[in-house]
């Protein structure tokens, strides 16, 4: 997810990680996304969310995100883990709230 304002990252990563829709949520500063939106290529400066959840949590997390989120049409996107340490692994599952 990108977001406009690091008040909104916290906000939204607090949310997430309170609420056990994610185990952790980074916010990665500084980047620039340039994209088309209404017919015109836009630029702007953004914080990055990468929220880590379970498969089974993703259409309730992403539900939230729109519900908290500032933008008409917020991205949020599932980028599939093919693999991931089995301690990490455990932790994740454990620190989410169940399906």
């Amino acid at each position: 997810m990108t977001v406009g304002a690091p008040d909104e990252a916290d906000r939204i990563a607090a949310a997430l990680v309170g609420e056990g829709l994610a185990a952790c949520v980074q916010v990665v500063p500084g980047i620039t996304s340039v994209y088309r939106w209404e017919g015109l290529v836009e630029r702007s400066a953004e914080l990055l969310l990468l929220a880590k959840t379970t498969d089974e949590l993703f259409d309730r997390l992403a539900a939230r995100v729109v519900e908290l989120h500032s933008y008409d049409t917020p991205e949020v996107l599932a980028v599939p883990v093919v693999r991931a340490s089995e301690g990490y692994a455990v932790w994740l599952r454990e620190s989410v709230v169940r399906a």
